[in-house]
């Protein structure tokens, strides 16, 4: 069953950030854009299983620290290789100045 959980306050992610969030045994980063808008995504690169929220966050992409890959942490998108397969994404948003995400 899906649940909002709380990830951290609002100021917890740096504009143009990303922080690791970790629940019930999975790993994900979650963002701030430019518009201090609140995603969410699979935490780890499709390419290496590297922890992105170690990565290089720019506008609407977030860089792995690795290999260099990068996805649009809107949609999960794949956008430059060597990442070739997209990242699942979960819908996140600001309640009560808390950042929650959807999981389960």
């Amino acid at each position: 069953m899906a649940e909002w959980v709380r990830v951290c306050g609002a100021d917890g992610i740096e504009q143009e950030g990303v922080i690791r969030f970790d629940h019930a045994g999975r790993t994900y980063a979650v963002y701030r854009s430019p518009e201090d808008d609140y995603f969410c995504t699979d935490g780890l690169c499709t390419h290496e299983a590297i922890h992105l929220a170690d990565g290089l966050v720019m506008d609407y992409e977030i860089e792995c620290p690795k290999h260099g890959g990068i996805f649009d942490y809107r949609t999960g998108s794949a956008m430059r290789l060597p990442a070739c397969r997209d990242l699942n994404t979960y819908p996140a948003r600001l309640a009560d100045g808390a950042v929650e995400i959807l999981v389960g």
